[in-house]
């Protein structure tokens, strides 16, 4: 094999590529890793691949895919080649994100009050109140600190022209936190090398910073000793590694539903061996549809009868809370510039992607005669199942989508196709181009906290656009400079 790692390397001169500029020459914030890289032969690259994947796997870093027919868990690929970004891009991307998700707190608070921006026809009535993700049950309730959504994933993705984007928001229980942290461990244990001088930022206070969210959240009666649990759908949930990793790291316990009770006080109670304990917060980690069988799904065997009465009387926080998801619907996201002008009377700092209703009629028109350049989403799916890419598409399929969005437009949008940055990816050959998005991760509760850099994703599949893990995506460390380069 060559010495050259990089031989080969077909986005060398390509203004998608993160690591390489328009010349052929290390960007900036690349030049240090890539001096040391090109010492690299591609013997050296596998090596140390192989050493990093048993560090995974010897900790147990997996997600459960249900359709494999092999077997349920798979390890979450990973790429050592790390995502970088400069102290001042992530400056204005942390912004960002705190802005936005200010915005769309203060936005549920109102559409669950008294309802605004609906009364002002900022965004239509009908399509807030015909979310999936609306609740009825938490109108006029106000939770703790007024916060609804106090863990959020944004996911972002680097545009030619723009910059980072938006692509949408995840308000409900975003997962892939615990790859971040467990990605930054291996590289340190496997490529301690490979970190510049100047450094980059921390990410290990994540649980720190989660636990002290949790806690500040808590219900006002609560004792001075508090005490939050996570709760698990179980073994079988696809995030369940990360339920169980959390837990540990913030040393509370792992929870079924089974395992809390609501007592004739309306408070809730954590069955151990010593008898009942009180809990103060929950981390759920369950959709709303199986949190409470008395207010949502009779059939729920995954939550705890009469949690949403202890809730309601302020006895007990969840996380986030019910009905957030209503602010990650993406007919919704279609308006959220509207909602950071309206609640904040501020510019998006972070723009949205070009988004498309089929609600709105010369959208519709647009949607139809456009399908070839377009991305075509169910509203309110996700792993990105269910997604046309017009480009690839054939025309039966093509046709069979658009039919579908003329019949159900409420369940659709459209986005123009975003040739979005790639970053090399070595797949057990040598390194190529590969399509890679952004997840940061945001804490709100008394203060708002940005995880530095978050989740990158990485397509590793040849020309797909698709990161999700469910469709053969895989991971990489990102790295926040503490400096810009010199």
């Amino acid at each position: 094999m060559t010495k050259d790692l990089f031989q080969g390397y077909q986005s060398v001169g390509s203004s998608d590529d993160e690591m390489f500029d328009d010349a052929g020459a290390f960007r900036d914030e690349y030049r240090d890793l890539g001096a040391i890289l090109q010492g690299w032969s591609l013997e050296d690259h596998l090596l140390r691949e192989e050493r990093a994947d048993l560090t995974l796997l010897s900790a147990g870093i997996t997600f459960n895919v249900y359709s494999e027919e092999e077997g349920t868990e798979r390890i979450f690929p990973f790429s050592l080649i790390p995502r970088i970004i400069g102290a001042q891009e992530w400056s204005d991307v942390e912004a960002g994100l705190k802005q936005r998700l200010q915005a769309l707190n203060l936005f549920l608070l109102d559409i669950y009050g008294s309802q605004r921006i609906l009364k002002e026809r900022v965004i239509p009535e009908d399509i807030v109140l015909s979310s999936p993700g609306f609740q009825p049950e938490m109108a006029g309730f106000r939770p703790p600190l007024d916060i609804y959504a106090h863990i959020a994933g944004c996911d972002l993705v680097r545009d030619q022209q723009q910059g980072m984007v938006v692509l949408e928001d995840n308000l409900r229980t975003p997962s892939g936190v615990s790859y971040v942290l467990e990605n930054r461990t291996v590289m340190l244990r496997v490529v301690p090398d490979l970190f510049p001088r100047g450094g980059v930022r921390a990410v290990a206070d994540y649980p720190n910073q989660l636990m002290a969210m949790l806690l500040s959240v808590r219900p006002a009666d609560s004792g001075d000793q508090p005490r939050a649990v996570l709760l698990t759908p179980g073994i079988y949930n696809s995030a369940y590694f990360e339920h169980s990793f959390l837990s540990n790291q913030m040393g509370i316990p792992l929870v079924e539903g089974s395992d809390l009770t609501v007592g004739d006080d309306d408070f809730v109670y954590l069955r151990s061996t010593t008898g009942l304990e009180r809990i103060d917060v929950i981390y759920r980690r369950i959709d709303d549809d199986f949190l409470d069988p008395e207010v949502y799904r009779a059939d729920s065997m995954l939550g705890v009868p009469g949690l949403m009465r202890s809730y309601f009387r302020g006895h007990v926080s969840l996380v986030n809370a019910p009905g957030a998801g209503v602010a990650d619907d993406k007919v919704v996201y279609r308006w959220v510039p509207e909602i950071i002008r309206f609640y904040l009377d501020e510019d998006p700092i972070l723009p949205n992607v070009e988004t498309y209703s089929p609600l709105v009629p010369n959208e519709l028109d647009h949607i139809r005669t456009h399908a070839r350049e377009l991305v075509i989403k169910p509203a309110n799916a996700s792993g990105g199942y269910g997604v046309l890419i017009g480009e690839q598409a054939s025309s039966a399929e093509l046709e069979e989508t658009l039919a579908q969005v003329e019949a159900e437009p409420r369940n659709w949008i459209a986005q123009p196709l975003l040739h979005f940055s790639t970053i090399p990816t070595f797949d057990g050959d040598r390194l190529k181009p590969r399509r890679a998005d952004l997840r940061p991760f945001v804490l709100s509760g008394q203060e708002t906290w940005v995880i530095p850099g978050g989740l990158t994703r990485v397509a590793l599949r040849e020309g797909s656009y698709v990161v999700n893990s469910s469709q053969g995506g895989g991971s990489k460390d990102t790295w926040v400079l503490n400096e810009e380069p010199g």
